[in-house]
């Protein structure tokens, strides 16, 4: 599953169906197939902005789709949320297909590793919360010994 969200898209298979893309809407509206290839390359791209254009397209599917064709639009924009460590949407999107399909074992692991990203931030976000409040205690307790030895004098 790591491969998966760290796959990166090659710069020309991205411009390739960027162009397919933008020919189709030009013509009017885009299908479904091309509006979903390219929002899988945005996704996969190195950068945020990408990533996020693909979110809106992969949303934009997910809300005109019948139930059953929302599977891999779901699955994606777990992807795409995991990749920028917006974990608790991430999540949100893989439940709502395991809810549909409860033992799809591609979105069980994803669903893990989302789990296990969470954990790991939360454990980090506490061990720099827990720093901060050491360093408070520290100084409080400097300025307090400062203070009764200056209280000597």
């Amino acid at each position: 599953m790591e491969a998966v969200v760290s796959d990166l898209v090659a710069p020309e298979d991205l411009k390739k169906f960027e162009k397919k893309f933008n020919a189709e809407q030009a013509k009017g509206p885009v299908s479904k197939e091309t509006k979903f290839e390219y929002a899988w390359c945005l996704i996969r791209s190195k950068y945020t902005n990408d990533i996020l254009k693909g979110i809106q397209l992969l949303d934009e599917l997910v809300h005109t789709s019948k139930k059953d064709d929302q599977r891999d639009f779901l699955f994606y924009l777990a992807v795409a949320n995991y990749r920028l460590k917006e974990y608790e949407r991430a999540l949100k999107y893989i439940r709502t297909l395991l809810k549909n399909e409860p033992d799809n074992k591609q979105a069980l692991d994803l669903e893990k590793l989302i789990k296990d990203a969470l954990k790991k931030d939360g454990l980090v976000g506490m061990a720099i919360v827990g720093g901060i409040g050491l360093g408070v205690a520290g100084l409080a307790g400097l300025i307090g010994l400062a203070v009764s030895k200056g209280a000597k004098f």
